[in-house]
């Protein structure tokens, strides 16, 4: 059975789990004299009923989808006759891609050797057992954890403090994979800046002035060496982002103001929505209106004054990049000034404060976490954009702080330096991860800073 199939099978189990759960629990109690008499509700002894019916099957489910093809196919190359393994890593891969693809039918068998096609008809036999093995096993698991938990059923039974632990635990797991995948990607790209590093030194990236990692293939070459310094990078990610921030931050707060404090319902019921409709807009549509509207708008205006203005410039990117994250900033701040509660602004405006200052000396200083985080969350959406940049300002890596010229940021470069077949020996590739690196850094020096104005501002304001 194919695993989507399996799963639905095992939803049904547990829906069923669940349901003889709950009837069980609930036919007890009546000649008890009602569900007062259980120890927990009848929905708890179901979830109970039902946790068990799902948690073994669905552990032993990942375990074996996690292991079950690389056992087999080191299995079927084993099983090949000696001369025929290959001794490296790279051989062996080849070997097990060729296997896969006779038998998936995509290479005929008639073109590879008869060890080759036994070899591809074993695999395909032995994910055949597998499958309907792991098909057997998990039904098995899931009806006897649902069976065991449907006789331990009683009036006495801790359901509810069983059932409580166990979703405790989960919730616990789930943070700790959010933590340690984050931990993950910090140290897979830390490593593999520190082998860029290895190769170029800190200095000349983190202050060098030019940026042209195109390395020549042999030392007698022309530019064998590249230019990695990022500055350029950095200071065109910050102008960008810096234009942005100006077009998002005010319209976005000023608007939460006003929806919050000053509109209609009527009015806020239609402009809130419409105003969130931007974030959902796909990044490369704001691309093309930067490109092909934005530009030539800015570049008119300034060839009709006298300025030189590039066909790919930092302020037609920028100017479309604030449009889009006003909705981060907006939503947020409004869903904050609106959580605050009604008691603090009747206190100020019972005390003669006008509706202006009540805003700006009750409201404002008690929402100001959230704002900050919105604005926070901007700004790193604004870091991390690429499509526009790169339909908008363009690849050249300009060291400039003139909006109407050309330049690139961080990301646009990450993803140029990773397209593609890329060999990750080379100081080309590895720069990626460099700029990966300085990029969490900069996020996370944005966020300590963000929870030292939070910090500062509640002292204040308790």
């Amino acid at each position: 059975m194919q695993t989507g199939n399996l799963l639905l099978l095992l939803v049904v189990l547990i829906g069923l789990a669940y349901y003889l759960g709950h009837r069980r629990a609930v036919a007890m109690a009546r000649p008890l004299g009602g569900i007062r008499h259980l120890h927990s509700l009848p929905f708890y002894y179901a979830m109970r009923s039902a946790l068990w019916c799902a948690m073994p099957a669905l552990v032993v489910l990942g375990c074996w989808l996690a292991f079950d093809d690389s056992i087999i196919r080191e299995v079927v190359l084993n099983g090949m006759p000696v001369d025929l393994r290959p001794a490296d890593e790279a051989g062996r891969s080849l070997m097990l891609s060729r296997i896969g693809n006779v038998a998936s039918g995509a290479l005929s068998a008639d073109t590879v050797g008869p060890e080759v096609a036994a070899a591809a008809e074993r695999l395909t036999s032995l994910r055949t057992t597998s499958a309907m093995a792991l098909t057997v096993v998990v039904v098995v698991l899931a009806m006897m954890g649902g069976a065991w938990a449907w006789l331990k059923v009683s009036p006495t039974l801790r359901a509810r403090q069983q059932v409580e632990r166990v979703l405790q635990f989960l919730f616990m797991l789930c943070a700790t994979l959010a933590i340690l995948t984050t931990v993950g990607i910090l140290f897979s790209v830390l490593f593999e800046s520190i082998r860029f590093f290895g190769k170029i030194p800190f200095s000349e990236f983190l202050f060098g002035l030019q940026w042209s990692p195109q390395t020549a293939l042999r030392a007698d070459q022309v530019a064998a060496h590249g230019a990695f310094g990022a500055i350029p990078l950095f200071v065109g990610t910050l102008l960008i982002s810096a234009i942005a921030l100006i077009v998002a931050v005010p319209v976005g707060l000023m608007s939460a103001i006003y929806l919050a404090e000053y509109a209609h319902p009527k009015v806020r019921s239609f402009a809130k929505p419409a105003l969130e409709v931007l974030a959902g807009v796909p990044t490369v549509v704001y691309g093309f209106f930067a490109a092909l509207t934005v530009a030539p708008f800015i570049r008119n205006i300034g060839e009709a004054v006298g300025l030189g203005v590039s066909s790919e410039s930092a302020l037609a990117a920028g100017l479309v990049m604030g449009v889009m994250i006003i909705p981060f900033v907006s939503s947020l701040s409004d869903d904050v000034i609106t959580a605050v509660p009604q008691a603090m602004r009747d206190g100020s405006l019972g005390l003669g404060a006008t509706r202006s200052e009540t805003i700006k000396k009750v409201i404002f200083p008690a929402a100001l976490p959230g704002i900050m985080g919105g604005i926070l969350l901007a700004a790193s959406r604004a870091i991390g954009e690429t499509m526009i940049v790169v339909m908008a300002a363009g690849l050249a890596a300009n060291l400039t702080v003139n909006p109407l010229e050309a330049v690139t940021t961080i990301t646009v470069q990450i993803v140029t330096l990773l397209t593609g077949d890329q060999e990750f020996d080379s100081a080309k590739t590895l720069a990626a991860f460099a700029l990966g690196l300085m990029l969490f850094l900069t996020t996370l020096a944005m966020n300590v800073l963000a929870l030292h104005i939070v910090r500062k501002y509640r002292e204040q304001y308790d």
